[in-house]
């Protein structure tokens, strides 16, 4: 999971310090959105084609890695 996680950068030049992958202009949030709305990674891939599979990959490893590191409080009713 760690070659993973090396894909995902942070650099405060780029995306305003958003964790991106590989240094490019795509954001995890965007691409986990893209992926809950529904769209396959064949999809993502195709539309943005200087990703590779391992980027996507790596994007699911990172939000694994939040979730198990934060804990979310219950919205209020």
């Amino acid at each position: 999971m760690d070659t993973l996680l090396s894909r995902i950068t942070i650099d405060p030049a780029v995306c305003h310090g958003k964790p991106c992958v590989r240094g490019l202009r795509y954001p995890v949030e965007t691409l986990l959105e893209l992926l809950s709305s529904g769209m396959s990674g064949e999809e993502i891939l195709a539309d943005y084609e200087d990703l590779e599979r391992d980027d996507l990959l790596a994007v699911l490893a990172y939000a694994a890695r939040l979730a198990r590191t934060r804990r979310l409080q219950p919205a209020a009713p």
